[in-house]
């Protein structure tokens, strides 16, 4: 009976806290783009009623109202910017706390643990569930950056086709956005997004600003500083975007040899926790059974 209620709890937790993440985490990409004339941007969708839920939990928390909260910007970072992202953002921690708190409560019962021990380590438990999700929040960020910085090279290159054959600015970076869509969807949205802001009557300047702080990527910040030089100085952007596109292959490429000359350092631990405890086992473990059975002979045979 108490493995059976052990597992219904464990598995009450773990649903409880997928479904929440699930609900919240699945955004929609940005929608395909028709023509030149119309292109769709999907900044959220129709609200399940998990999602409704966790959001209502999560307006209950003062700091999920405010408009200022760093939180938000890395929820941008992160490719989350619906206007209630936040909200169910912190409906998540709260459901994740309480989760965590109420069942080890309940593990405690079953085991019939002291009940000082069982309130501190229920409470421990609970704090670990509320920040968990900004561990995830930043393992989000770090992977759409990454994917970013993966798309930059290819979409330097198109830039430059486009400005080269004649097209401005705007239409280049529609263009390469339609292009990008299916391989590099993030940075494809990041794209279309700059080039609606621009056909809105905004400036320049201010755009191209707001997309480098959306990403929070390096690459996409030199770039954007890029375009922004070439437009404030009346400079060609094709031959600038291109030596920026064979720094950025450089770059890449040197980043990769470099994490492949930290793989030998990062093979040492496992090396030796793991693999040279079962060479020893193997080449030295009959060596040390003979020996053990001949000094047992040799002790026995002895007056």
């Amino acid at each position: 009976m108490e493995v059976i209620l052990l597992g219904g709890c464990f598995l009450f937790v773990l649903l409880t806290v997928l479904c929440g993440g699930y609900w919240f985490l699945r955004e929609p990409a940005a929608d395909a783009i028709a023509d030149k004339s119309a292109v769709n941007i999907s900044l959220n969708q129709e609200d399940g009623p998990i999602r409704q839920t966790l959001e209502k939990i999560g307006s209950i928390v003062p700091t999920a109202n405010d408009l200022d909260n760093p939180i938000r910007a890395r929820l941008i970072v992160a490719g989350y910017r619906a206007p209630d992202a936040l909200q169910a953002f912190f409906g998540i921690k709260t459901v994740a706390a309480l989760s965590f708190g109420f069942g080890t409560l309940m593990l405690n019962r079953v085991f019939e643990a002291e009940a000082g021990i069982g309130v501190v380590v229920s409470i421990c438990l609970a704090g670990i569930g509320y920040l968990a999700p900004d561990r995830i929040l930043s393992s989000m960020e770090k992977k759409r950056k990454q994917r970013l910085r993966q798309a930059m090279p290819a979409a330097l290159d198109l830039l430059v086709l486009s400005l080269e054959a004649g097209q401005g600015l705007d239409s280049s970076l529609l263009d390469t956005s339609k292009e990008l869509k299916r391989v590099y969807p993030d940075l494809s949205e990041e794209l279309a997004l700059t080039h609606l802001e621009m056909r809105a009557g905004q400036s320049r300047a201010d755009v191209l600003t707001r997309l480098a702080q959306r990403t929070g990527e390096a690459e996409v910040k030199k770039l954007t500083n890029l375009l922004l030089d070439g437009d404030r100085f009346g400079t060609a952007l094709g031959p600038a975007l291109r030596n920026h596109a064979k720094y950025t292959r450089l770059r890449r490429r040197q980043l990769a040899q470099e994490q492949a000359r930290k793989t030998s350092v990062k093979l040492v631990f496992p090396v030796f926790f793991l693999i040279f405890p079962c060479v020893l086992l193997v080449t030295l473990g009959p060596a040390v059974l003979r020996l053990s059975e001949g000094l047992g002979k040799m002790i026995s045979s002895t007056p």
